[in-house]
């Protein structure tokens, strides 16, 4: 990417890149006009207004094409959480009328989805959640399985936020299009790091989050198919066409915009380098004995490695990285602190004593090849402590 990023930290190797990424220089400088000279509420009329209002559609132009998106298709939010529950609550009650009331899911999806999805099991929707396997990959002739006259939605992410493996998405849209079914998925972790085409992939709704690819953090987008009918999620004003009430975050807007053309521009050369890491990195650390890792080898994303070692705990593991400079996970940034294993680990079918020594390292273009080196090096003999220090981790049912 251009113009290189912000850093306020010496000497961190920064390997958390799925929990956030640092902002770009050039999406910041794209963005500093509207937070000075171009700060026109785009809902005025008059011309400091219209001038705002005229950068919020070209955002929406961009960041549309970069999706194989119309503009008038693609709304912006606050981030990824709300495009999930905007997409799967205002299709379910807009469905309901229909006498759908049936949601297909993954049971590995991000907390923005099945929190979603047990509040409409609460309203008196059923959802049906299904296994995702071993590899991490959802079965696409499962899914077609589990279709019903009343289905109404099926939400499947695109790439896990933990593990990284990548979904058959344009199987999944081809078996919703060819039932009549509506198909969301979660792009959060894939934008920006995937080319993504929701047409050519059956995709009628689609939710991303700036902050996932060096933009910033606070705004998002729904991609929401022309024809659809969706209830709205936030209710007021007549902004985002009548459908997302709130003034405009036209900052926002632009540097989302300006982040995906930037990772979407330099994406096959960015990717082939993350791979050749990510791989480097899978292959020395599985050398540590009693490892494994999370999913599948080559189906996740470029810069996604996910291991467990038996016998560590996995909070202890990455405060004794973070002494050594090294920025890692155990999995989700949204479930931090939680005291339960990874309900993503479960679902691949690991315990939960070899769920709680989890590693998530998830690298950007800013990573180097001396990182790499870095943790190759610190890692093995940390594990090897911490299974010298603790007994073997015991865990209640």
């Amino acid at each position: 990417m251009n113009g290189g990023y912000l850093t306020i930290m010496n000497r961190i190797i920064y390997v958390d890149n799925a929990a956030t990424t640092p902002l770009s220089k050039s999406v910041l400088d794209a963005m500093m006009p509207f937070f000075t000279e171009r700060y026109g509420n785009a809902s005025s009329l008059y011309s400091v207004g219209r001038e705002a209002k005229r950068h919020l559609e070209l955002a929406r132009e961009s960041a549309a094409q970069c999706l194989g998106a119309q503009p008038s298709e693609f709304f912006f939010t606050s981030g990824g959480s709300e495009s999930d529950n905007w997409a799967i609550l205002g299709t379910a009650h807009s469905m309901a009328a229909q006498g759908k009331k049936h949601i297909i899911t993954s049971r590995f999806e991000h907390h923005a989805v099945l929190h979603t999805c047990e509040e409409l099991e609460k309203e008196g929707f059923s959802v049906t959640y299904l296994d995702v396997h071993e590899d991490g990959i959802l079965r696409p002739k499962e899914l077609e399985d589990a279709i019903r006259p009343d289905t109404a939605l099926v939400t499947v992410m695109y790439a896990n936020n933990e593990i990284g493996t990548i979904q058959p998405i344009a199987e999944i849209g081809k078996i919703c299009k060819e039932h009549g079914v509506i198909f969301h998925t979660d792009a959060v972790q894939a934008a920006g790091a995937l080319p993504i085409d929701v047409k050519e992939q059956n995709i009628d709704l689609l939710s991303l989050s700036a902050h996932k690819f060096h933009g910033p953090k606070g705004v998002g987008g729904l991609y929401v198919r022309r024809g659809l009918n969706l209830s709205n999620l936030i209710y007021g004003g007549a902004q985002e066409r009548g459908r997302r009430a709130g003034t405009e975050n036209v900052a926002g807007a632009v540097g989302l915009a300006a982040a995906l053309k930037e990772t979407r521009d330099g994406m096959e050369e960015r990717n082939a380098r993350l791979t050749q890491m990510r791989d480097r990195l899978i292959d020395g650390l599985l050398n540590i004995e009693r490892s494994r890792l999370n999913g599948d080898r080559n189906r996740r994303l470029p810069g996604n490695v996910n291991l467990c070692f038996e016998d560590v705990e996995g909070e202890s593991l990455l405060l004794m990285l973070d002494a050594k400079g090294i920025c890692a996970s155990s999995g989700s940034a949204c479930t931090a602190g939680s005291v339960d294993p990874s309900h993503v680990l479960l679902a691949l079918g690991l315990t939960r004593e070899m769920a709680r020594g989890s590693l998530r390292i998830t690298l950007s273009e800013q990573n180097t090849q001396e990182d790499v080196d870095e943790i190759l090096a610190v890692l093995p003999p940390i594990v090897e402590r911490l299974r010298t220090l603790s007994p073997p981790i015991i865990v209640c049912p």
